[in-house]
């Protein structure tokens, strides 16, 4: 068999005794990628809870409004009751 340049050859060691093998080859275009993704969702992440933050706090600014005007109408009608007997 002719090996192709292209081709390399297969490390027979390392693939039989993987523990014995404490070289480590890292694609470094498959770890930015990754690394890029990871800061992605990292990032959408961090503006999904600002912006569940933000709803939340609309949320709570409105059912408070509301409790102060149910309450206001609450006092006008019994103002109003008191006037009238």
């Amino acid at each position: 068999m002719t090996s192709s340049p292209t081709f390399p050859p297969a490390d027979v060691d390392g693939e039989l005794n993987p523990g014995a093998n404490t070289q480590v080859d890292v694609d470094p275009i498959s770890s930015e990628v990754a690394a890029s993704k990871e800061q992605t969702e990292a990032n959408q992440k961090k503006n999904e809870r600002k912006k569940k933050d933000a709803l939340q706090t609309l949320k709570s600014g409105i059912i408070i409004s509301a409790i102060i005007v149910a309450v206001a109408g609450v006092a006008f009608a019994i103002n109003k009751k008191l006037r009238e007997k």
